[in-house]
Protein backbone atom coordinates (compact mmCIF):
# COMPACT_ATOMS: atom_id res chain seq x y z
CA UNK A 1 0.00 0.00 0.00
CA UNK A 2 1.23 3.54 -0.86
CA UNK A 3 0.11 6.95 -1.68
CA UNK A 4 2.07 8.99 -4.66
CA UNK A 5 3.17 12.43 -4.45
CA UNK A 6 3.93 14.32 -7.32
CA UNK A 7 6.08 17.46 -7.72
CA UNK A 8 5.42 18.99 -11.15
CA UNK A 9 8.86 21.14 -11.80
CA UNK A 10 9.82 21.52 -8.15
CA UNK A 11 12.26 25.08 -8.19
CA UNK A 12 13.59 25.17 -4.46
CA UNK A 13 15.84 22.12 -3.25
CA UNK A 14 14.85 22.35 0.10
CA UNK A 15 11.09 21.69 -0.29
CA UNK A 16 11.70 18.95 -1.99
CA UNK A 17 14.11 17.24 0.92
CA UNK A 18 11.19 18.12 3.58
CA UNK A 19 9.12 16.42 0.83
CA UNK A 20 11.32 13.43 0.33
CA UNK A 21 11.68 12.84 4.60
CA UNK A 22 7.29 13.14 4.36
CA UNK A 23 7.28 10.57 2.00
CA UNK A 24 9.96 8.41 3.78
CA UNK A 25 7.89 8.75 6.88
CA UNK A 26 4.61 6.86 5.42
CA UNK A 27 6.12 4.81 2.44
CA UNK A 28 4.80 7.54 -0.09
CA UNK A 29 6.49 7.07 -3.20
CA UNK A 30 8.38 10.43 -5.06
CA UNK A 31 7.43 11.20 -8.56
CA UNK A 32 9.49 14.24 -10.00
CA UNK A 33 8.43 16.06 -13.28
CA UNK A 34 11.50 18.03 -15.06
CA UNK A 35 12.80 20.62 -15.10
CA UNK A 36 13.32 20.51 -11.90
CA UNK A 37 14.93 24.09 -10.55
CA UNK A 38 17.80 22.52 -9.22
CA UNK A 39 20.30 19.56 -9.35
CA UNK A 40 19.65 15.86 -7.62
CA UNK A 41 22.67 16.75 -6.48
CA UNK A 42 22.07 19.77 -4.29
CA UNK A 43 23.43 19.63 -1.07
CA UNK A 44 20.62 21.46 -0.21
CA UNK A 45 18.29 19.17 -1.19
CA UNK A 46 20.30 16.32 0.31
CA UNK A 47 20.24 18.18 3.88
CA UNK A 48 16.89 18.69 3.85
CA UNK A 49 15.89 15.16 3.05
CA UNK A 50 18.68 13.78 5.73
CA UNK A 51 19.43 10.19 5.88
CA UNK A 52 15.96 9.46 4.50
CA UNK A 53 17.02 8.68 1.17
CA UNK A 54 17.69 4.68 1.66
CA UNK A 55 13.52 4.95 2.51
CA UNK A 56 11.85 5.81 -0.31
CA UNK A 57 11.25 5.54 -4.36
CA UNK A 58 11.99 8.28 -6.46
CA UNK A 59 10.78 8.38 -10.19
CA UNK A 60 11.70 11.15 -12.19
CA UNK A 61 9.98 11.87 -15.71
CA UNK A 62 11.16 13.77 -18.74
CA UNK A 63 7.29 15.88 -19.05
CA UNK A 64 3.97 15.81 -17.98
CA UNK A 65 3.16 14.14 -21.02
CA UNK A 66 5.27 11.61 -20.04
CA UNK A 67 3.90 11.48 -16.67
CA UNK A 68 0.88 10.63 -17.41
CA UNK A 69 1.39 8.12 -20.34
CA UNK A 70 2.49 6.32 -17.69
CA UNK A 71 -0.39 6.42 -15.45
CA UNK A 72 -3.25 6.57 -17.66
CA UNK A 73 -5.70 4.84 -15.54
CA UNK A 74 -4.81 6.20 -12.13
CA UNK A 75 -6.98 8.45 -9.78
CA UNK A 76 -5.13 12.05 -9.78
CA UNK A 77 -6.08 14.73 -7.55
CA UNK A 78 -4.43 18.44 -8.17
CA UNK A 79 -3.48 20.91 -5.32
CA UNK A 80 -3.96 24.16 -6.08
CA UNK A 81 -4.79 27.50 -4.35
CA UNK A 82 -7.71 27.24 -7.42
CA UNK A 83 -8.93 24.48 -6.20
CA UNK A 84 -13.13 24.15 -5.87
CA UNK A 85 -12.99 21.46 -3.40
CA UNK A 86 -11.42 21.40 -0.10
CA UNK A 87 -9.23 18.50 0.47
CA UNK A 88 -11.41 17.12 3.58
CA UNK A 89 -13.86 16.56 1.29
CA UNK A 90 -12.26 14.18 -1.41
CA UNK A 91 -12.76 10.27 -0.86
CA UNK A 92 -9.06 9.28 -1.22
CA UNK A 93 -7.64 6.03 -1.74
CA UNK A 94 -4.79 3.45 -1.67
CA UNK A 95 -2.54 4.13 -4.32
CA UNK A 96 -4.20 7.89 -5.51
CA UNK A 97 -1.57 10.18 -7.29
CA UNK A 98 -1.59 13.87 -5.23
CA UNK A 99 0.42 16.42 -7.72
CA UNK A 100 1.38 19.22 -6.48
CA UNK A 101 2.80 22.33 -8.74
CA UNK A 102 6.03 24.61 -8.76
CA UNK A 103 6.24 26.99 -5.83
CA UNK A 104 5.98 30.33 -8.34
CA UNK A 105 2.99 28.95 -10.65
CA UNK A 106 1.13 26.08 -9.24
CA UNK A 107 -0.12 23.56 -12.24
CA UNK A 108 -0.77 23.85 -15.44
CA UNK A 109 -3.92 26.32 -15.49
CA UNK A 110 -5.13 24.01 -18.55
CA UNK A 111 -4.64 21.00 -16.29
CA UNK A 112 -6.91 22.42 -13.76
CA UNK A 113 -9.39 23.21 -15.92
CA UNK A 114 -10.03 19.48 -17.45
CA UNK A 115 -10.24 18.31 -13.68
CA UNK A 116 -12.37 20.58 -11.77
CA UNK A 117 -13.81 17.81 -9.49
CA UNK A 118 -10.42 16.98 -8.38
CA UNK A 119 -8.64 19.64 -7.85
CA UNK A 120 -8.50 20.76 -4.25
CA UNK A 121 -7.79 23.13 -1.95
CA UNK A 122 -6.09 24.03 1.71
CA UNK A 123 -8.74 26.59 3.21
CA UNK A 124 -7.16 29.48 3.85
CA UNK A 125 -7.96 33.48 4.56
CA UNK A 126 -7.98 35.03 1.06
CA UNK A 127 -5.42 37.34 2.03
CA UNK A 128 -2.43 34.31 1.82
CA UNK A 129 -1.65 33.40 -1.37
CA UNK A 130 -0.23 30.03 -0.26
CA UNK A 131 0.79 27.49 2.16
CA UNK A 132 4.70 26.62 1.49
CA UNK A 133 4.84 23.96 -0.86
CA UNK A 134 6.27 21.11 1.31
CA UNK A 135 3.68 21.85 3.95
CA UNK A 136 0.80 21.16 1.95
CA UNK A 137 1.74 18.24 0.81
CA UNK A 138 1.98 16.94 4.36
CA UNK A 139 -1.45 18.50 5.10
CA UNK A 140 -3.17 16.78 2.35
CA UNK A 141 -0.97 13.18 2.38
CA UNK A 142 -1.75 12.93 6.33
CA UNK A 143 -5.11 13.64 5.51
CA UNK A 144 -5.06 10.57 2.86
CA UNK A 145 -3.32 8.67 5.42
CA UNK A 146 -5.88 9.50 7.98
CA UNK A 147 -8.49 8.38 5.78
CA UNK A 148 -7.36 4.97 4.90
CA UNK A 149 -6.47 4.55 8.56
CA UNK A 150 -2.94 4.60 8.43
CA UNK A 151 -2.50 1.30 7.12
CA UNK A 152 -0.28 2.52 4.63
CA UNK A 153 2.70 3.54 7.79
CA UNK A 154 5.33 0.70 8.29
CA UNK A 155 4.54 -1.68 10.62
CA UNK A 156 5.38 -0.75 14.54
CA UNK A 157 8.65 0.24 15.09
CA UNK A 158 10.72 -1.80 17.23
CA UNK A 159 12.61 -0.24 19.96
CA UNK A 160 16.35 -1.13 21.99
CA UNK A 161 16.66 -1.09 25.03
Amino acid sequence: MAINIVLVEPEIPQNTGNIARTCAAIKAKLHLIKPLGFSLESKYLKRAGLDYWHLLEVFLYDSLEDFFMAYPDEKFYFATTKGGNNYTDMSFQDGCFLIFGKETGGLPKELLKKNPDTSIKIPMVKEARSLNLSNSVAVIAYEVMRQLNFMVTLEPLEYLL
